[in-house]
């Protein structure tokens, strides 16, 4: 065989392999993922419901374009992420645009149709180290799946003040939760169903309008008084609490237990002291007291109790008082009120993973009790800052209060717990103690008493109002749940009661998605900036050296073995 005949078959051979490496990629597709939190490895949900996805998933992505440093990362991972999907279903497909490519009517027009459907621009603002640069961006992917779309904003908690490359980071470490749990709704045909309870003074429909604005696009609401059912449906996936009024009788607690033995979700959102701001402004001053809802054993034998006490933080949204006249007109000035703190959490929960600031009003503090029956785990998932207090009541509540500096030193009852997950299986409040007219009724319905339950979930919120939309005191019109009219911020009130509806609910574990966590690790800008001519040299010299020395080295080798041939 001669050289030319041996080279030809060196080189079919080498071409050979490269096709068969390439065909073997893409059959059997796989990575390793190095990194230390997992970042590239999808959840076990999102495997399982991109691998029995039977029909097209078209994912439009409104993120192309040239961007900065932040953005671009954001673009690549959301590429990244759906390259993963693919990998696991040909059903899914997904395309990059810019919708802002036309003049300038065509582009106005296009703002006008993307804000009729909840899609709104943000006005990116980058600066490097030369210049500076302004535009605007629609950081959103559109999911559309069998005729139906949802639009899901890709940037998370946005707020003026945050540190940008905080804010990407946690957009980026959504990323998987938000289109999974998108992908998720659209193909669920029977919706779940929330049903409120009524019949204690619990929140109206009014109340909670915005809430359930966003609710029933994936789940169906309804209302039901506990005293016009003989139980409460099995099929009620979550049933919530929504601050009550006035007592519970026992055959309704009866009722909401049973619910729980048979592994119901409740979300529980309660007052325990009757302080309202409204009353305060009339009088100038209140004495509350505890509300007694006759919910207070249940809850203690499922593991917690609220504290008939009224939280105040240093970390506090502001209220408007009158402090003297403009001419025929009240002059106003706004000043902390102690006893609406903006909660945040110490947790990495899937619930509150990267949440901004909830904002309550009038809270109470919440103890979690050792359960003798069950297997009860507990999370807090919201907790007041580390300047923080509680008072007893009865109490004088009065604005006296804001005439003087708060003295730090008081506030010296840090991370009070306001909220708290609790999982697992429930001892009955009704064990040893169910009465005849019981009995009859569960005979009735063919049912037997359980004094212990199925594995299930329930969350308390010790605060009523963190679910209901201040109205604008102009118009009197229910304002987006969580926006503060005073301070003008939106607090996280709404997405911190659906991720508690998402996550009582969920059994496919697609929130899970939320707990993953990307570490950000920042560059020090400042060294970079005095060390950058050092680095460009260290880059742009180093790899010239080296291959001068490896050229340097074979020659020489050469020379010594083959210099006496």
């Amino acid at each position: 065989m001669n050289k030319k005949t041996q080279t030809l078959l060196q080189l079919a051979l080498f071409a050979g392999i490269l096709i068969f490496i390439n065909v073997l990629g893409n059959t059997f597709y796989n990575y390793f993922d190095l990194t230390e939190e997992k970042r590239f490895t999808l959840t076990d949900a999102t495997k399982d419901l991109m691998e029995n996805m039977n029909e097209v998933v078209y994912v439009e992505v409104l993120l192309e374009g040239e961007f900065g440093a932040g953005f671009m990362r954001l673009q690549n991972a959301t590429r990244e992420l759906l390259d993963d999907y693919r990998s696991l279903s040909t059903n899914l497909e997904y395309r990059f645009r810019n919708p802002l490519t036309g003049n300038v009517e065509e582009d106005n027009l296009t703002k006008q149709e993307l804000g009729k459907r909840g899609i709104f621009p943000v006005n990116l603002k980058e600066q490097t180290s030369e210049s500076k640069k302004e535009q605007i961006v629609y950081p959103y992917a559109i999911i559309n799946y069998q005729g139906e779309a949802k639009s899901i904003n890709l940037l998370e908690n946005n707020t003026p003040g945050m540190n940008p490359e905080v804010v990407l980071n946690n957009s980026v470490t959504l990323l998987e939760y938000k289109i999974t749990s998108a992908i998720n709704k659209l193909r669920t045909v029977l919706k779940p169903v929330v049903v409120y309870t009524t019949g204690h003074g619990e929140l109206t429909a009014m109340q909670t309008a915005d809430l359930d604005s966003e609710l029933i696009k994936t789940y169906d609401i309804n209302r039901i008084n506990l005293d016009s059912v003989v139980q409460i449906n099995k099929e009620i996936d979550v049933l919530i609490v929504a601050k009550p009024m006035l007592p519970f009788s026992d055959r309704d607690n009866f009722k909401i237990d049973q619910f729980v033995m048979n592994g119901g979700r409740v979300l529980w959102l309660l007052d325990k002291v009757n302080a309202s701001l409204d009353s305060m402004r009339i009088t100038g001053t209140q004495v509350p007291l505890p509300l007694e809802l006759n919910l207070e054993r249940l809850l203690f034998k499922y593991g917690a109790r609220i504290q008939p006490n009224l939280v105040l933080d240093l970390e506090c949204t502001p209220i408007p008082l009158q402090v003297g006249m403009l001419g025929d007109k009240p002059q106003l000035e706004l000043f902390p009120w102690f006893y609406n703190p903006r909660v945040a959490s110490r947790s990495n929960h899937p619930v509150v993973k990267s949440l901004d600031r909830v904002n309550l009003f009038f809270a109470n503090r919440i103890d979690t009790i050792e359960t003798r029956k069950g297997n009860v785990h507990k999370e807090v998932l919201l907790t007041t800052s580390d300047y923080s207090r509680y008072q007893r009541v009865p109490v004088n509540l009065s604005f006296e209060i804001l005439r003087q500096e708060p003295d730090p030193k008081l506030f010296n009852k840090p991370f009070l717990p306001v909220a708290v997950l609790m999982e697992g299986t429930f001892p009955s409040e009704f064990e040893n103690r169910v009465t005849e007219s019981m009995q009859q009724g569960l005979r009735d319905l063919k049912m037997e008493f359980k004094p212990l339950s199925d594995p299930t979930r329930m969350i308390v919120v010790a605060d009523g109002d963190v679910a209901i939309s201040r109205l604008d005191r102009k118009t009197q019109q229910p304002l987006p749940l969580g926006l503060n009219p005073f301070d003008g911020r939106r607090y996280s009130n709404k997405q911190f009661l659906l991720n508690c509806v998402d996550y009582l609910y969920d059994d496919r574990g697609v929130i899970e998605a939320r707990g993953k966590e990307v570490k950000l690790r920042l560059l020090n800008k400042i060294k970079a900036k005095e060390e950058k001519t050092k680095w460009q040299l260290f880059n742009i010299l180093l790899p010239v050296v080296l291959l001068g020395i490896f050229g340097f080295g074979y020659n020489w080798f050469r020379r010594r073995r083959y210099g006496t041939v």
